[in-house]
């Protein structure tokens, strides 16, 4: 606090940090502002003589809080801060200048409750700028990601009434462990209850959640981003197994995790070892790889991979050259 603040300042900073830290002793209010504990008591009375709910508590647990009904401070941003929430909308949400969507008719809200001067280039950028939809992204009922975050925050079981690509339908109860967004889709990470390893499922294709009392104790090391691109590449019918002429960290930088596990061997090489539900795709992704590599594992896949091969030699064949490519 700076030290030539009056008490009107000093008691609007006091509101500030109760809402902003419930509990807060006035031991704490007192070094946050920079004055006596008995100073800060004062303060929460001139609070209290405007007709502010604040409540507090005794023992060792206590402190202020801002008590029911106390309504929450107007939201202020710059220009500048209006326009880039706008875009960092488009960019996730085209449907940002659309009234009847959920994330449309939210922002237009929030844009109508700011001074005309901040709110007016906001505007213009979402009623103007056109985004291009990423034909990949699928976003899922906002009120069954919100109880799947919810479980994943409590660390409580739900039961998930899934539906699969090709349309079958079951119910599993799951232990939670993380939502993850990736390249536009939503995905729960979680563990099937009594079976081994992690499952990914598409929030979008998640028709019920129930959140369940039990409780569960997610792996201490977990990278929901990693494990849940690992898990992207396994359980697919189709096998694969591709033997790299190069470390891990290499292959890592060219494909994508979700084509399975990279696993060192003990000549420098790597291993990786997955599966899929599309051959033809994991044999297009394998062709980023700047090094020699070899398809030992999965028919499928070295036929798809023989496939690919022949478009890419074809495409380098001249009409009416018979010598081959080249020539």
């Amino acid at each position: 606090m700076r030290p030539d603040a009056g008490p009107v300042s000093r008691a609007l900073l006091t509101l500030e940090l109760v809402q902003a830290q419930p509990g807060i002793t006035a031991e704490r209010l007192a070094d946050r502002l920079g004055v006596s504990e008995r100073a800060a008591r004062r303060y929460v009375g001139m609070l209290r003589e405007a007709g502010i709910p604040i409540e507090s508590t005794r023992g060792p647990y206590g402190g202020y809080r801002a008590g029911r009904g106390l309504r929450m401070p107007p939201l202020v941003f710059t220009a500048t801060e209006a326009t880039g929430l706008v875009m960092a909308v488009l960019d996730g949400h085209h449907a940002a200048s659309d009234p009847a969507d959920p994330v449309g008719s939210a922002l237009g809200k929030l844009i109508r409750a700011l001074p005309e001067p901040v709110a007016e280039t906001a505007e213009a950028v979402r009623r103007t700028a056109a985004a291009a939809p990423d034909r990949a992204a699928v976003r899922p009922d906002p009120a069954i990601a919100t109880a799947l975050v919810r479980a994943c925050g409590e660390r409580r079981l739900a039961r998930v009434e899934y539906a699969s690509e090709s349309g079958r339908e079951w119910t599993v109860d799951v232990e939670p462990w993380a939502v993850v967004v990736r390249h536009g889709r939503w995905y729960l990470l979680c563990l099937p209850v009594g079976r081994d390893g992690s499952r990914s499922y598409r929030i979008d294709r998640v028709r019920g959640v129930e959140v369940l009392d039990q409780t569960f104790h997610p792996p201490v090391d977990l990278d929901p981003v990693a494990a849940l691109e690992e898990s992207l590449g396994t359980g697919w019918e189709h096998v694969a197994e591709v033997l790299v002429d190069a470390t891990p960290d290499v292959v890592a930088h060219h494909l994508p995790r979700t084509l399975g596990r990279f696993e060192p061997t003990a000549d420098g090489r790597t291993r990786v070892v997955g599966s899929t539900s599309n051959p033809a795709w994991y044999a297009h992704e394998l062709t980023a790889l700047p090094v020699p590599y070899r398809v030992v594992g999965g028919d499928a896949l070295l036929a798809a991979a023989r496939e690919v091969a022949a478009r890419l030699v074809a495409a380098t064949e001249r009409p009416g050259a018979p010598d081959g490519p080249g020539s």
